[in-house]
Parts: C-alpha cells; sequence; structure tokens
C-alpha cells in the first residue's frame, strides 16, 4: 500500500529530526574532545621543568636522599585530569613519580577559584578561570558554580585514588593514622601519604558550618586566601590588602580547635599578623619566598620568618622563578640558607608548588638532585632530615586530630 502524503512528510520530519540531533551530538562531541584536547595542553604548557635532562645525581647523595624522610607541603595535582596513580611524562606530580623521589608525604592542596589576569601586586578582577577548566576537563556540573562543591570533588578524586592504589596511598586525617604510615613506611619504602590541603577559604561560601564539612571531607589544612581578597581576609594580591574578617577570626579559631593546620601562604600581611595574634598552634607558610633573597609581595619579611617560628611552625620554600628569583636549585639552596639563617633549620621545609602553573627544575621523581644541591651549598645531613620533612612531622603531631 502506497504511503499517504501526510505519513511522506512524517516521516521526512521524523528523519531530519534524527539528523538534527545527531549533527548536534556530534558537534558537542567534538567541543568535548577539544576542550580536554586544550586542558590537557594546559597542564602541559603550564606545568613545565626547566633543566629536563640534568645529570644523574652522586651516589652519596643518593645514599643520603634515600635515608630521609620526605615531606612536600604543596602540590596542585588535583586541579588537573590527570590520573594520580598513573606516570605521566608532563606535569611535575603523581603517585609513581613522587615514590620514586623518595616522597614519604604530600600536601595535596584544591584549587577551586583563580582569577583572570591575576599579578601578584594587585589582583582587580574577581572573574573566575577555573570554571572553564572545570567545564573542560568534564568536572560534574554540580562543580560548575559552587566553589563548595568544587572542593569536595577534588577531595573526592584524591580519597578514591586511595582507595584504588592497592595501599600505595593513603589520605591522613589524624594523628593515628600518620603513625600507622610510619610504622608501614619503615617495613615498606614504597607508600605514599596524602594530606588534603585547601588554597584560599572561598569555598566556605560565607557559611562557618563549612568548616565542618570539609573537616568530614578530609581537609587538614586551609589557607584564609590565594590571589584575591575573600571574605575571610586580604590577599597579598588582592585590592584591600586587609586583615581577617569576623568570620576569618571565628574560621581560624575553630579549625585550630579540630587539628587543622592553618597556612599563611598567599596572605596579606595584615591577616598575617591577625593570624599570628590569636594563634595557639603552628601555622605554616606552604609554599613561598623570603624577600631578602627575592623581593616579591607574598615572600615573606625576616620579621615574618621569625613570627610564624614563633609559633613552632614552618615555611615551606618554594621552587619556582617568583619565589626564589631564578630556576634553579641555587636559587632555591640560596632561599633556605637565609630562611636556615634568619629562623633555624627547626622551622623550614619544602613548599614545592610542583603543578601550581610553575616552572621548576625538576620534577618529584628528581628530588634526589635537591639533595645533591643542598649537600654542595653547606647543608648538614641533620639540617636536611629537618628541612626535608622532620619539621613537617613535628607540626603534625602536634596539630592533627587523635
Amino acid at each position: 500500500m502506497r504511503r499517504s502524503v501526510r505519513d511522506r512528510h512524517r516521516h521526512r520530519r521524523s528523519r531530519g529530526g534524527w539528523l538534527v540531533r545527531g549533527f548536534l551530538a556530534l558537534v558537542l562531541l567534538a567541543l568535548a574532545a577539544f576542550f580536554t584536547i586544550a586542558a590537557t595542553e594546559a597542564d602541559r604548557r603550564l606545568n613545565t621543568v626547566t633543566e629536563p635532562s640534568a645529570p644523574r645525581v652522586s651516589d652519596d647523595a643518593r645514599r643520603v636522599h634515600q635515608s630521609l624522610f620526605i615531606a612536600d607541603l604543596h602540590s596542585d595535582l588535583l586541579l588537573w585530569s590527570r590520573d594520580p596513580l598513573a606516570r605521566h611524562d608532563y606535569g611535575h606530580t603523581d603517585v609513581p613519580r613522587l615514590l620514586e623521589g623518595n616522597v614519604a608525604l604530600q600536601v595535596f592542596s584544591v584549587v577551586t577559584k583563580a582569577p583572570w589576569g591575576q599579578n601578584y601586586e594587585r589582583t582587580a578582577t574577581d572573574r573566575d578561570q577555573i570554571t572553564l577548566l572545570a567545564m573542560a576537563q568534564r568536572w560534574p556540573f554540580r562543580t560548575w558554580s559552587s566553589l563548595k562543591e568544587r572542593a569536595l570533588y577534588q577531595a573526592a578524586r584524591l580519597n578514591r585514588a586511595a582507595e584504588a592504589s592497592g595501599g600505595y596511598l593513603s589520605v591522613i586525617r589524624t594523628r593515628g593514622d600518620l603513625s600507622r604510615h610510619l610504622a608501614a613506611r619503615e617495613r615498606d619504602p614504597s607508600l605514599l601519604a596524602g594530606l588534603l590541603a585547601m588554597e584560599g577559604m572561598h569555598p566556605l561560601e560565607g557559611e562557618l558550618a563549612n568548616l565542618d564539612v570539609f573537616f568530614d571531607a578530609g581537609f587538614r589544612m586551609l589557607a584564609p586566601t590565594h590571589f584575591f581578597d575573600n571574605d575571610v581576609s586580604g590577599s597579598a594580591h588582592g585590592i584591600e590588602q586587609g586583615g581577617l574578617s569576623e568570620l576569618g577570626r571565628s574560621a581560624i579559631r575553630r579549625m585550630q580547635a579540630k587539628g587543622v593546620v592553618v597556612d599563611l601562604a598567599h596572605a596579606s600581611a595584615k591577616t598575617i599578623d591577625d593570624v599570628l595574634g590569636i594563634s595557639t598552634h603552628p601555622v605554616v607558610v606552604s609554599h613561598t619566598g623570603v624577600r631578602a633573597t627575592c623581593e616579591g609581595p607574598r615572600n615573606l619579611t625576616d620579621a615574618q620568618l621569625r613570627g610564624i617560628a614563633a609559633t613552632g611552625g614552618v615555611v615551606g620554600i618554594g621552587f619556582w622563578p617568583d619565589a626564589v628569583c631564578g630556576s634553579s636549585i641555587d636559587a632555591i639552596a640560596k632561599a633556605i640558607r637565609h630562611a636556615v639563617d634568619t629562623i633555624g633549620a627547626e622551622h623550614v621545609a619544602l613548599g614545592s608548588d610542583f603543578d601550581g602553573t610553575t616552572a621548576v627544575p625538576f620534577n618529584a621523581s628528581r628530588l634526589s638532585r635537591l639533595t645533591e644541591g643542598l649537600l654542595s651549598a653547606g647543608f648538614t645531613p641533620s639540617e636536611l632530615r629537618l628541612i626535608m620533612g622532620e619539621n613537617v612531622l613535628r607540626v603534625l603531631r602536634e596539630t592533627l586530630p587523635e
């Protein structure tokens, strides 16, 4: 039987609808692939190594390096789409390369917001470039508009990686967790512990109660601010560059009562003063430089170094040029030397800023190069033990909840 004219038109419309929907699906898939590739390319381009073909370290330096407990206070690995458990040939960190570098404890920080046009002097814009990165990397839709959800999503990435690692990666939440990791690592040095941190407390979204949400998600280090002023405190790069707000003061007190480390990286001078004035526990600066060797608005003065040390805290010296005014191990060693001479080796640590859109001399697998460089600069093995990790251990033992 021949179809009616109406049936033929209906068939054509139906076929046309499928063609349009198919075309749109192909366009969306192409866009998704494009943005995924673009995000990976950004990772490759922004997280680079300045000395990729450096010579092998000496056997003596390697032996010293392997004897150390190594802790690094800052990596932004969780911002990127790389599988933390898989080895990569770009970027700075993943679990295999951290273990190859003999890292025993890595602080993994989450980044939830960073403004376009950011600069170290005055960041005037509050427009957010992490939204585009979240979309490009196909993060869940809920993360596109909520900073709180971005923080929780990145925390869940680390926790899932630990669950899937077969025991090679664990997440430290308590002093007991830390003790168990240390005991297990005595038997098997190929184990890594991660500690969750947050770069800027804007994911509180103005609600102090969200501190409890983040605590339950495993966060044990929080910085009041990042590249811009927020409702908690002023940033070293902000417009007002003020101190702690009332919300900020309440947040610091609650953090320290719960056993969460306060991180003053990126904090304004007034915020640093305010935190030091009310702190009851050691505080840290997870990644920074010192102004004596590298002038810059986020690097620390000698007075600030002494104030942080007075709390029993530690200062993590960064590896990137804006922190140490150079892209060499010598520049890092020079900053560490000044910090040690000013406040003692007991208050200095590593704060690489691996994977923080930085160019550094080596990736995590080549950390033995830093050990060799510090030995060549005259640091003793006992000083190295403190700087490379034992100071961080002390702060966590004094700060983490039972």
